[in-house]
Formats: C-alpha cells, sequence, structure tokens
C-alpha cells in the first residue's frame, strides 16, 4: 500500500548519548532515521519536519536502556524508506542476536543470495536505522570491523558494549 507523503506529518529530535548527539526521524508510521551527528557526513532535520521529543519517547527510552546494557531486541515502530532488496537486508540484520557478529557473505547466504555480498554490504551501508536495526553486527569475512558509514570506531564502541568478540 502506497501510503500518501502528502498528508503525512514528519518528526525530528535530538538525544544525547556516549556516542554523542544522534538525530532522530519519524513519520506518523514510525522511526525513520537514526544519524549520528558526530560523523562525517552527518544529516539535518529533513525540511519540514516538526521538532518535537513526544513521538520519540518510545526510542529514546529503549537507546537510554540499550546503552545501559539493560536491553537487547528493540521493539518500536519502524518506518525506514529503501527498495524491496534493502528492506529484505534490514529485516534479516534484525535477526543477527546481540553480542554476535556474522559476516556480508553469510548475511547473503541467510538471504538465499550467496554471491550477492556486495550488494547486501551496499544495502547495510544504506541502513537508515543503525543500532535498532542492528548493522554494526556485520564485519567482513576475516572478522575486521569494514564499512560502517559512522566510522568503524563506532562499530566497535557498539560491539564492545554488546560483550562481542572482536
Amino acid at each position: 500500500m502506497k501510503r500518501n507523503k502528502e498528508i503525512e506529518m514528519n518528526y525530528h529530535t535530538i538525544v544525547t548519548s556516549p556516542l554523542g548527539d544522534i538525530l532522530l526521524t519519524a513519520d506518523d508510521q514510525g522511526l525513520t532515521g537514526i544519524n549520528f551527528q558526530s560523523a562525517k557526513g552527518a544529516k539535518k532535520p529533513p525540511c519540514g519536519s516538526v521538532e518535537s521529543k513526544a513521538p520519540f519517547m518510545q526510542a529514546t527510552q529503549q537507546l537510554e536502556a540499550y546503552f545501559r546494557g539493560e536491553l537487547k531486541d528493540f521493539d518500536l515502530s519502524l518506518s525506514p524508506t529503501g527498495t524491496a532488496f534493502q528492506r529484505s537486508v534490514w529485516k534479516a540484520l534484525r535477526q543477527i542476536p546481540y553480542g554476535e557478529t556474522i559476516s556480508y557473505g553469510e548475511l547473503a547466504k541467510r538471504l538465499g543470495k550467496p554471491s550477492a555480498s556486495r550488494a547486501v554490504g551496499a544495502a547495510n551501508g544504506r541502513n537508515p536505522l543503525p543500532i535498532v536495526v542492528p548493522c554494526h553486527r556485520v564485519v567482513g569475512s576475516d572478522g575486521r570491523l569494514t564499512g560502517y558509514y559512522s566510522g568503524t570506531h563506532l562499530k566497535e564502541f557498539l560491539l564492545k558494549l554488546e560483550g562481542a568478540r572482536l
């Protein structure tokens, strides 16, 4: 079903985290974006969006609990924009258990596309909801921390927070 974007409201807020300020964006359906403001290429709030903390109360509480090490699985309404393939990759990312890592190749195999590790990597890199959709749990085939848009230091922080073996 196609949503009518002309009447849909968009919202944003900034929350503070151990990784610095994070821009949260949402529409009437759910969370649309999480963007590290300290990262190269940090995004600005979408044009026409309304600044409000109210739509983000649950997301803020869950992110705070995650950073305290008290939350392993997010339970939020999500509304990411992407192709069908990207959405299938993002759905598969949510199946990677807390504190575990897999390779891009393994993720491609799980999707039934064993030769598509580069495409999976590209979709992973376009994930608009890092942390909640845990793209940081995907590593190179040799275990190296590769390809995190916000910098591998943030990926390393998140994996250490989760107790993953690096």
